[in-house]
């Protein structure tokens, strides 16, 4: 499995990409330097050619499998993802999924929707019951948050949602995030 640490040391910017105008622009020359996209499109039959093409372009690619149309996030998920594209990882929802991922060889990354206190509460104990190798927090425009969670957490983590701009990703890289991921093209080149 890949260090993804080291890339996101390089260039904390992650590309989201959420249709195929994104895909476009990333494929683009002026994105060179980023190396980690995050797809949150396509379908069962699209995936794999979206992968490709991202990793014609030396992308390290992670799919959201609960956004891919006909792949649910059952424990299948990352197998088919491993089995039937060049995926370096999966984006998933459920903890289960990050064993998964970690037992074909898989990276993870573990997506948090921090929507009230309730939910933050629930964090610390579900990122003790997973094998995530990052943990993704939305919204990431949070930096006490941020610094909190990086405070008692081991596992990376990468600030998502609402990054609009250079102040908001270096807030959350200043608060700990060790990357920020946006579908904002404005972003991608801070």
């Amino acid at each position: 499995m890949l260090d993804i640490r080291e890339v996101l040391y390089e260039n904390p910017v992650i590309m989201a990409i959420k249709d195929g105008k994104d895909l476009r622009e990333c494929l683009k020359e002026e994105y060179s330097d980023n190396k980690v996209v995050f797809v949150l499109f396509g379908n069962i039959e699209t995936i794999p050619t979206i992968v490709k093409k991202l990793k014609n372009k030396d992308k390290i690619v992670f799919v959201h499998e609960n956004l891919i149309e006909g792949l649910s996030s059952s424990h299948f998920s990352p197998s088919f993802i491993k089995n039937y594209t060049d995926a370096d990882g999966i984006i998933t929802l459920k903890a289960q999924n990050t064993y998964e991922a970690r037992k074909i060889g898989l990276s993870s990354v573990f997506r948090f929707f921090l929507l009230d206190s309730l939910s933050y509460g629930s964090v610390k104990d579900t990122i003790k019951n997973t094998s995530a190798d990052l943990i993704e927090v939305l919204p990431g425009i949070m930096p006490q948050i941020i610094e909190e969670i990086t405070g008692w957490s081991q596992i990376p983590l990468i600030a998502g949602g609402l990054i609009r701009n250079k102040v908001d990703a270096m807030a959350a890289l200043s608060a700990g995030a060790i990357g920020v991921s946006s579908s904002n093209t404005k972003v991608w080149n801070i």
